[in-house]
């Protein structure tokens, strides 16, 4: 028996719903990391020990920083051990030996309610994941693959919670923040693989050619392209760190002079991104009486990247305004996400060929 017209247009309404605040999240998680709010909240889940945070440091003890200094120490430990367990001593040695690990910086509201706010919105996200792979059931006799990468991705969103706790536990320590950005990516993925095979009419975004075999070949290697652009600019992001503490979080004019030879890398390769965009939205041009659809996307893909590019030239030579990053993070991560959107539907009958069979014409539903 075939889906009802309603339930499908429910279930596509709340997952689009969902990738939407997925990259809500990825905003809010840019401007913690701009504001220095990291650690606003030195334990989780909950902030200072209560579940609505402090808003005046006489709210706390005396020895609030030594508290949970050490309640961060015996969270690493545990943390450590388990690493030492599965072979990974060499980074079970850097957590422990970490001096800035156990450091407890002063209370800082601001911080805390940003922090806070960020992470209620990924519960309420996390909710939305949930509510996203119950109703999915309803495809569980018809396409038992969209059930299946809903559920993945309610794993993925615990996952990213319980990263995110050892992020805290460990005083934002570099590379987990990268593993927590890729983590969201992941999700933003599953997501939009489950939009796109939700959309029954495949015929919309037209029949394989040979210059849409080009055309997904160069996507591909785009979104490989942008998925390392990704890596490096949370390793600048990283070095901006190091060089703001080392400036006590003064002189911003003197940051960009101080960090090292990733940012410039990763500067220098935006050029190739944006290159490489110009070519397919070229190449997508050739064969948009085919692919009208993926033609839009394609156009607005190469928009996205020239505002990315942007906003990068305003950190790079207005002294990292606060504001520019996060819109720099959600940028990036909305490419990936069309880029990755766009192979589906040029490779979407021999990536979702249970669709020609799970409903009937009568019940298409728009996408």
């Amino acid at each position: 028996m075939s889906l009802t017209q309603s339930k499908t247009a429910f279930f596509r309404k709340l997952s689009i719903v969902t990738l939407i605040a997925i990259y809500l999240l990825i905003l809010v998680g840019g401007i913690v990391r701009s504001t220095g709010s990291g650690m606003g909240c030195p334990d989780w889940p909950k902030c200072f020990g209560s579940w609505v945070p402090p808003t005046q440091a006489d709210q706390l003890s005396s020895d609030y920083k030594e508290i949970y200094a050490q309640k961060r120490i015996k969270k690493n430990e545990r943390l450590a051990s388990y690493l030492e367990a599965i072979g990974f001593s060499h980074l079970a040695y850097e957590i422990m030996h970490d001096p800035e690990i156990a450091h407890e910086g002063d209370f800082n509201a601001a911080k805390t309610w940003t922090e806070y706010i960020n992470r209620l919105i990924g519960v309420v996200i996390g909710l939305l994941i949930i509510a996203t792979a119950i109703v999915s059931l309803i495809y569980w006799k018809q396409d038992k693959v969209i059930v299946y990468i809903a559920w993945m991705a309610v794993v993925a969103i615990g996952f990213q919670g319980w990263i995110g706790s050892v992020v805290v536990s460990t005083n934002l320590l570099p590379w987990l923040i990268t593993v927590h950005m890729l983590i969201a990516l992941l999700i933003v993925c599953m997501l939009t693989y489950i939009v796109a095979r939700s959309a029954a009419d495949e015929n919309r975004f037209g029949t394989t050619n040979a210059g849409s075999v080009t055309v997904n070949r160069t996507v591909i290697v785009l979104l490989i392209v942008t998925l390392v652009q990704i890596i490096l600019g949370t390793q600048v992001r990283e070095s901006v760190n190091e060089v703001a503490a080392a400036n006590q979080f003064q002189n911003r004019q003197l940051w960009i002079g101080q960090l090292d030879w990733i940012f410039y890398v990763h500067r220098s390769f935006s050029l190739v991104v944006l290159a490489a965009h110009i070519f397919l939205a070229y190449k997508l041009f050739k064969i948009k009486e085919d692919y009208r659809n993926l033609y839009v996307w394609g156009v607005v893909l190469l928009a996205i990247i020239v505002l990315e590019i942007v906003s990068g030239v305003v950190m790079a030579y207005f002294d990292i305004p606060r504001f520019a990053q996060p819109i720099h993070l959600l940028l990036a991560s909305v490419a990936f996400g069309i880029q990755f959107l766009l192979i589906l539907n040029l490779n979407r009958r021999r990536l979702f060929p249970a669709e020609m069979h799970r409903t009937s014409p009568d019940h298409y539903v728009s996408y």
